[in-house]
């Protein structure tokens, strides 16, 4: 260990005795009677320490006013450096920052709210390309096989070939599925209806959501398409940051987590108003002389008349 070592470890005799000096200049900094007692200092180096006193402000348990004073070499007087309110060993610390992005949890999108989706969201993948190589974020390609294992998603292995899949249209198995007769009973016309009624009057184009969403579900990634009837005008939401998440959503629902919420809307433009409230007309206390339907005779033809 050197000297300049050994010698800055151990406080400066007069900057150490200099408490008074410390103490004035914190209550000059802090706020009247939230000063309390000299707690220790600490030597920051040659001729140089810092006092700390105790923080008696509402709010700040355990923290400390550190002042630092100093003294230049071969001075008898001691300066000061400057005066900060520091978090101590016990102190009372807001909670880690966290990006909003990481704090958002379901539920918290409210009407009027967007929430744009990234570039390279994993709950999204590019529609028909035309190429025969699948996209580079598919779930067969090693790019996302290894995304989604960093991401602990579930990914099925094997080629699209034997991925499970729904019957191809036209087929008598998807005919079957359709017309429903593998059950002994289907929903009938009226049942139909009064469910799509239903679910118009929670998540439909009415709703304060929908009201204020930039486009509707029909044009959003996250719409699953559902089967029969009910699939021309509904769906479901796959989108864990929406109310409707899970839910079955008209195709005129919309909401702020929409795929494509990161095209702005262009804020409506108000009408002209009809009555312009805001100019000032200026009105006479008195009428003008001459403001009437008849004019205004002379003294002389007054005078023929007898009047005064």
């Amino acid at each position: 260990m050197s000297a300049a070592t050994t010698r800055s470890r151990t406080p400066d005799r007069l900057c150490a005795e200099a408490v008074d000096l410390a103490r004035a200049a914190a209550e000059e900094a802090a706020a009247p009677g939230v000063i309390g007692e000299h707690t220790g200092l600490v030597s920051e180096g040659d001729r140089v320490v810092t006092h700390f006193f105790e923080c008696k402000e509402l709010g700040y348990r355990g923290w400390r006013w550190a002042v630092t004073v100093a003294r230049a070499s071969r001075a008898k007087i001691v300066t000061l450096d400057e005066v900060v309110l520091l978090p101590g060993p016990d102190a009372l610390l807001a909670p880690e920052w966290v990006p909003w992005s990481e704090r958002l949890r379901p539920g918290d999108l409210g009407p009027g709210d967007l929430l744009p989706t990234d570039q390279d969201d994993l709950r999204l993948e590019p529609g028909y390309t035309g190429d025969e190589e699948p996209p580079p974020n598919s779930v067969v390609s090693e790019e996302m096989r290894e995304l989604a294992e960093a991401e602990d998603a579930d990914v099925t292995p094997g080629t699209p070939a034997v991925q499970p899949a729904t019957p191809s249209r036209g087929t008598i198995a998807s005919v079957a599925e359709e017309l429903g007769l593998r059950r002994a009973r289907v929903l009938s016309r009226y049942g139909l209806r009064i469910a799509a009624d239903r679910w118009e009057e929670e998540f439909g184009p009415k709703s304060p959501m929908a009201q204020a969403a930039p486009a509707t579900c029909v044009s959003c990634g996250f719409l699953a398409r559902i089967g029969g009837s009910l699939g021309q005008a509904f769906g479901v939401c796959a989108n864990e940051f929406s109310p409707a998440d899970g839910r079955v959503v008209s195709l005129s629902y919309g909401c702020g987590g929409h795929s494509e919420a990161a095209v702005m809307p262009k804020p409506p433009q108000p009408a002209a108003p009809v009555i312009d409230e805001t100019r000032v007309d200026p009105f006479p206390l008195r009428p003008a002389r001459d403001s009437g339907s008849v004019p205004e005779a002379g003294d002389d033809e007054t005078a023929e008349l007898g009047h005064s």
